[in-house]
């Protein structure tokens, strides 16, 4: 026995909720094609965001401490790669579609340039005269356009409801613009999901790196809710966080914010009585997210996160050093455009000057721009 795509699209229709998105009633590619014997169409999406060269490029992108700071930090790829097993498990509990959860959350981070946000706000300042630079709109130009993987179509040719859900993309520190994609509606079930997966992924984690890192202590948590949740939780009084415990405290909290998430979800499931992915999308309020409570100390958390680990005196030496090198390299592309490769100067005509220069960069890892950085301005460095 085996199970082709009917087969699949039949479980789908017996497991999932009456609000989550089926892939049988997707509204289709921009491209029209057979679909796969033995993939539903946001399975095939999800293997076509992994085969991806902006997805492996991952591996090398900042999330907080730049790649070379130490092998054990989490990168922009493993990042993404928490937040798609985060967004699997609330789907699965909440009767979403876990494949196009899953999806969402593996391409929510194309568009990040090297050095992750520091690169973006770089990026964006030196193409404030030309439409600005953001990594949401990148990722979306990345799978609809820059990717070259097809003779037939630019991109990678996604569904609608994949495409929809990285515009529709947002968070704390990521605002979405939904032109093109029913402004007008929020995202769907899976989309919230993967936005709420996203903000819990990197608070946990950036916490957990901190720690490992020594740039948070444990008496600066000292009165911090949640971690005195954690540490009550296991009766810790120690002064010293090994490994193990740090391992174990980082997990639980992943654990309760999730139960969290999907404990007060599904009352506001229950109250909206919604029976449809549209009926989530009409709705004046988003579904997904956290009780009042969790709402409050994971602010609490953040708050404490931006004074004590995103501003610490060794993140903003990196990241005035990342704006740099970005800086450099742009102006430096822009003022002589013969340094480029002959295969990105082909493309200026089409895109234009700065966007074909902005596009270049954006698509660099960490060590690739500071290489390339060495090679225009060191003048012991072969170019």
């Amino acid at each position: 026995m085996f199970y082709d795509r009917q087969k699949l699209e039949e479980l789908e229709e017996k497991s999932l909720a009456p609000y989550g998105m089926r892939a049988k009633d997707s509204k289709g590619r921009v491209y029209s094609g057979n679909e796969p014997a033995y993939r539903t169409a946001f399975q095939r999406d999800r293997d076509r965001v992994l085969h991806t060269t902006a997805f492996r490029r991952l591996e090398y992108k900042t999330q907080v401490f730049f790649n070379y700071e130490g092998d054990y930090f989490r990168t922009r790829l493993t990042h993404t790669l928490e937040v798609a097993q985060i967004g699997r498990t609330i789907a699965r509990a909440l009767g979403g579609n876990e494949d196009l959860t899953e999806t969402i959350c593996l391409a929510h981070d194309l568009g990040h340039p090297a050095f992750g946000h520091s690169g973006e706000v770089a990026l964006n300042r030196l193409m404030k005269d030309h439409n600005g630079f953001d990594h949401n709109k990148q990722s979306v130009r990345i799978v609809t356009k820059l990717e070259e993987r097809y003779p037939d179509f630019p991109g990678l040719n996604l569904t609608w409801e994949v495409r929809e859900g990285m515009v529709k993309h947002e968070s704390e520190y990521d605002i979405s613009d939904a032109s093109g994609y029913d402004p007008d509606l929020r995202g769907n079930l899976e989309t919230q999901i993967a936005n709420v997966a996203d903000e819990l992924a990197y608070t946990a984690h950036d916490l957990d790196d901190g720690l490992r890192s020594g740039m948070i202590t444990l008496s600066q948590l000292e009165g911090i809710e949640l971690w005195e949740i954690l540490a009550e939780t296991y009766n810790w009084r120690d002064t010293i966080l090994d490994d193990i415990s740090r391992h174990r405290m980082i997990r639980h909290l992943v654990g309760i914010e999730v139960s969290d998430v999907v404990q007060a979800t599904n009352m506001r499931i229950k109250e909206s009585d919604v029976d449809s992915p549209l009926a989530v999308q009409k709705l004046p309020h988003n579904l997904l997210g956290h009780s009042e409570d969790m709402i409050r100390r994971n602010r609490e958390l953040k708050d404490f996160l931006y004074a004590k680990l995103y501003r610490h005196y060794r993140v903003v030496r990196m990241a005035v050093k990342a704006e740099r090198v970005i800086s450099d390299l742009f102006n430096a592309y822009i003022d002589e455009p013969a340094i480029l490769p002959a295969h990105v100067q082909s493309l200026i005509e089409e895109r234009g000057l700065e966007r074909t220069a902005c596009d270049y960069i954006a698509g660099m890892t960490d060590r690739y721009a500071v290489d390339e950085h060495r090679k225009l301005f060191d003048p012991f460095v072969k170019p």
